[in-house]
């Protein structure tokens, strides 16, 4: 099942809600199922190595060198 976001037009409550295509969600706070399906985004995985070397890089090229140990900035 896919885990979407939500607004209720209701209560102004924002939710997620594990759905499958044959439910229809209802609010949790009030019980209304007057919502609003929101846009939902992907968490990078920054537990990946690889991937945070690469964006330690790309800041280090942009001036950005908050992110390094003392070690790394040569320091």
């Amino acid at each position: 099942m896919p885990l979407y976001s939500y607004h209720c037009s209701k209560c102004e409550k924002e939710f997620e809600l594990l759905v499958s295509s044959s439910d229809v969600p209802v609010c949790p706070a009030c019980g209304s199922d007057k919502l609003d399906r929101l846009m939902s985004r992907v968490a990078p995985d920054l537990k990946n190595g690889r991937y945070a070397k690469k964006m330690r890089a790309a800041a280090g090229r942009e001036g950005h060198l908050s992110n390094y140990s003392r070690s790394e900035r040569g320091r």
